[in-house]
């Protein structure tokens, strides 16, 4: 099966996500020059992630159980390669904030705390971005399950959950890199929430580890 994914199809299947991608493209050559490329290339994904999650909470706090599975049949088969390709982006990202913060270290006072306050923004826009496009993944792989044997088991034998019960397991996940009280009941499944746990362990742990050197460099400085 080829793994091209023509654009008016992720058009379709996801437009706040292309959206968001055009909004960040647009404004990438619109920043200063005189920045650092790094500096703008973040610039440029914070737009992306912080547009994206508005447009998502937004939709999220309108949409009822028949919203989400109308957006779940427009998904297509190439989903698990858009969220392998998000979580790849997400993990650069994080990349680029290490690479950045090593070199702030004899800038002026004005410049280091933009760099860091651009570092925790791209910090928390992405483990954001995170939960929202596996919630919006399991919300698809739920909802396109045609037998009664659902792959998610909420309480209370819930049939039509919103986007709130998948947000909640979702980001149960982020926080505590565990399944909640919601069951997971199919292989598929397992497999995305084994990739979302892994991946929120790394990333939790790297924002662990860089809170920790920026608060030991304030204080420090």
């Amino acid at each position: 099966m080829s793994m091209h994914l023509p654009l008016p199809s992720i058009i379709h299947s996801r437009p706040h996500l292309s959206l968001a991608i055009v909004l960040g493209a647009v404004a990438a050559p619109l920043l200063p020059d005189a920045w650092p490329w790094l500096s703008r290339l973040l610039v440029s994904w914070d737009i992306l992630v912080w547009s994206y999650l508005a447009m998502m909470l937004w939709m999220m706090t309108q949409a009822d159980h028949h919203d989400i599975k109308r957006a779940a049949c427009r998904q297509d088969e190439k989903g698990p390669v858009i969220l392998a390709t998000l979580s790849l982006a997400v993990l650069l990202s994080l990349v680029a904030i290490i690479s950045q913060l090593a070199t702030i270290k004899n800038l002026p006072e004005a410049e280091l705390a933009w760099r860091y306050a651009l570092a925790v923004l791209t910090l928390t826009g992405s483990w954001f971005m995170v939960g929202v496009m596996f919630c919006s993944h399991y919300a698809h792989l739920y909802y396109m399950e045609e037998t009664a044997d659902k792959p998610l088991g909420f309480q209370e034998d819930q049939l039509l959950p919103n986007y709130w019960d998948f947000l909640y397991f979702s980001f149960t996940i982020s926080v505590a890199v565990q399944t909640s009280d919601v069951t997971v009941r199919s292989r598929r499944m397992r497999k995305v929430v084994l990739g979302q746990s892994v991946l929120c362990f790394f990333y939790n742990l790297a924002i662990l580890g860089l809170s920790i050197n920026i608060a030991a460099s304030l204080i420090n400085g």
